[in-house]
């Protein structure tokens, strides 16, 4: 008996001591959780570089960061160089426009809508945004145009070139509520001819005109040498009278400051994997699972439209071969490392949305862990605040379809056709939670994909303010690394629009411009040893690379993006050239047009402020041509990260090859 009460006595103490440090973690536990916040982009990056918020100026390497010399002579110039009177405010009419699409597709066509107005001599209403309109779920406080451009910097920047008002007097609304005037669906390649002929008669006659612009523009790229004021009457649009709201520049401008707070300058990437895109050209077996049934999807819709005249399944690895397909994250990383970007540099991630999801970043995280995108830069106090108070909508809830009842069965088994019948399929396979839930749910269940939920609609308008903010880090970064632009869809890409303004303000930024086609070829060599490749592919990515970066990279982009969007490739109408020692030669297109290298000679005054701008650089050109370090430090073992130190190790991976 004493021995049991012994035992009990034991159990006694054991789970007294198990109930006090029960008690003791759950009070850990809930002080602790007090103290958690969300990740940081700031603090993960001082942990790289000690000297965060250090005053001394960090010394760059030049031949990662240094500027394109053969470029510099280069100069923003989309002032009139003719005699351009201000427009009268007795006009033809008025012009409303609807635009249909995304952040590239909507800046390009306010661009070509301006120029029409100024074409047609006719006052513009501020155009409608319709992925951003009211309809839409957005935030009480914003009109379509307003929830994303500054309206009144618009109207103001452009006083000297189209009146444009904010809304159709009071006496022609009812009217358009009626539908009574005239409306037109231009096509983006549409000619200046066609509204001289068709539209203008019908904008005398009405008075208003309006237009529906689907397809990213509503008129051609490439005008007569004649029409050159038009040209860069869409530099003066796109560069300087379309200005986000000031709260997103605001925001914009701070993840900048953020990104450059530990000194070390920073590349932006844009993936440009998007699923129309990817379904246009037929990249979907480059992925797995429910994606490439989503781009199929997507791909038999586009054909059953008419905008693809093609089979729905290709070779998606012939098509990649082709320069059609973009480059994968994980190819754009070892490009990055082959060029000698150390695995600490600052990479930021741009593009609200990258089809396909974060595990295909994950090669790319690896390789670079100071990958980073707004989510980290900003809090999400922050991003709240650009989209206002917004109405509360119901979730999104995946719901299965009704049961058969058992007389539905029975009538469906007696309509079944003629015996002897076919053994029944198996039971269907369970779906679980986790597939239940996103946007693509839809695909387990039904053949027809469903029309957007409300929420859909105001995550796509939330959207349109991600790109903006992304469009802002972009032109702003120290180097930019495009994966899918110049594609040949006819239709304008993100990358594309910031290649463009980056040429158009700083022409001798960093921006690469590499031909797929080419990577590809050099990727199918090192296929099988992609992580360990040998110092003749690194030298031939590297000559690749750095060629694109002036006049090779500059005629690609001319010959493939210009005929579809002439913001891409904003030359020579909107630039002139400071003459300098180095006389640049005339590099002209198939059809006889100039490149590259036709420029005009600056203004005076822009030369005098160059020449003072260059003896402040010479000055510092001067000190670092006395710095031979890298500007980072060597790459550490990650121990975390078996990728990171195989490559770090790899004497094949030295950057001074």
């Amino acid at each position: 008996m004493a021995f049991k009460s012994k035992i009990k006595w034991v159990a006694l103490f054991v789970l007294t001591l198990s109930l006090a440090s029960l008690v003791a973690h759950l009070s850990m536990t809930k002080f602790s959780s007090m103290n958690l916040v969300q990740y940081s982009a700031k603090e993960a990056l001082s942990h790289d570089f000690p000297n965060t918020g250090s005053p001394l100026k960090t010394r760059r390497n030049k031949r990662l960061w240094g500027a394109v010399r053969s470029l510099e002579s280069l100069q923003p110039h989309a002032n009139p160089r003719s005699s351009y009177p201000v427009p009268d405010e007795n006009t033809n009419g008025f012009i409303y426009a609807k635009i249909f699409g995304g952040f590239e597709k909507i800046r390009s066509s306010i661009c070509d809508l301006v120029t029409i107005s100024r074409l047609l001599n006719a006052t513009l209403v501020i155009p409608e945004i319709q992925q951003s309109t009211r309809s839409k779920g957005v935030s009480y406080k914003f009109k379509s145009f307003s929830y994303l451009y500054d309206e009144e910097q618009f109207i103001m920047l452009l006083k000297n070139d189209v009146n444009i008002v904010k809304s159709l007097p009071e006496y022609l609304k009812a009217a358009r509520r009626r539908s009574e005037f005239p409306t037109f669906k231009p096509q983006n390649s549409a000619s200046p001819n066609f509204y001289v002929k068709e539209v203008l008669p019908n904008l005398k006659k009405a008075k208003v005109v309006g237009l529906i612009v689907t397809d990213g523009g509503c008129l051609k790229s490439i005008l007569p040498p004649s029409m050159s004021e038009f040209q860069r009457l869409r530099c003066r649009v796109a560069f300087h009278a379309l200005q986000f709201r000031p709260e997103i520049q605001i925001l914009g401008l701070r993840m900048v400051e953020r990104l450059r707070a530990s000194g070390q300058p920073f590349l932006a990437y844009h993936p440009g994997l998007v699923r129309d895109t990817l379904a246009y050209h037929g990249c979907a077996e480059l992925f797995q699972d429910v994606h490439t049934e989503l781009i199929q999807y997507r791909r038999a819709q586009l054909i059953k439209q008419g905008i693809i005249n093609d089979e729905l399944s290709v070779d998606s690895h012939s098509r990649r071969e082709n320069g059609s397909c973009p480059l994968m994250p994980e190819e754009v990383g070892l490009l990055l490392r082959a060029l000698g970007y150390p695995s600490k540099t600052i990479i930021y991630l741009a593009g609200s949305k990258t089809f396909g999801g974060q595990r295909l970043l994950i090669p790319l995280r690896a390789l670079f862990g100071n990958l980073v995108d707004r989510t980290t830069l900003c809090s999400k106090t922050e991003l709240s605040d650009l989209v206002g108070p917004e109405a509360p909508l119901p979730a999104d809830i995946f719901r299965l379809p009704l049961p058969k009842s058992e007389q539905q069965l029975i009538d469906q088994w007696k309509k079944a056709g003629p015996r002897p019948r076919p053994l029944p399929p198996p039971p269907d396979r369970p779906i679980y939670q986790h597939e239940k839930e996103g946007w693509y749910a839809w695909i387990l269940e039904k053949d027809k994909e469903p029309d957007p939920s409300p929420m859909e609609h105001r995550m796509q308008a939330h959207r349109l303010i991600w790109d903006a903010l992304d469009y802002i880090v972009s032109v702003e970064a120290d180097a930019l690394f495009p994966g899918f632009n110049n594609d040949g869809s006819g239709w304008p890409d993100f990358s594309g629009l910031v290649i463009g303004q980056r040429l158009y303000e700083r022409a001798s930024s960093r921006t690469y411009r590499p031909d797929r086609k080419t990577i590809a070829a050099l990727f199918n060599i090192t296929r099988d040893d992609m992580y360990h490749p040998k110092r003749d592919w690194m030298l031939s990515v590297k000559e690749h690379l750095n060629r694109s970066l002036s006049e090779d990279g500059f005629f690609r982009q001319s010959l493939l993006s210009k005929p579809n969007s002439f913001l891409s490739h904003p030359l020579p109408e909107c630039s002139c050239r400071i003459p300098s020692v180095e006389t640049m030669k005339q590099i002209k297109g198939k059809d006889g047009r100039i490149v590259f290298g036709g420029e005009e000679e600056c203004p005076k005054w822009m030369e005098l402020a160059r020449a003072e701008g260059a003896r402040n650089d010479d000055m510092e050109s001067a000190e670092d041509d006395n710095d031979t370090v890298e500007q980072l430090e060597p790459d550490a073992v990650d121990a975390t990260s078996s990728l990171t130190s195989l490559i770090d190790h790899d004497e094949e991976w030295d950057p001074n090859d």
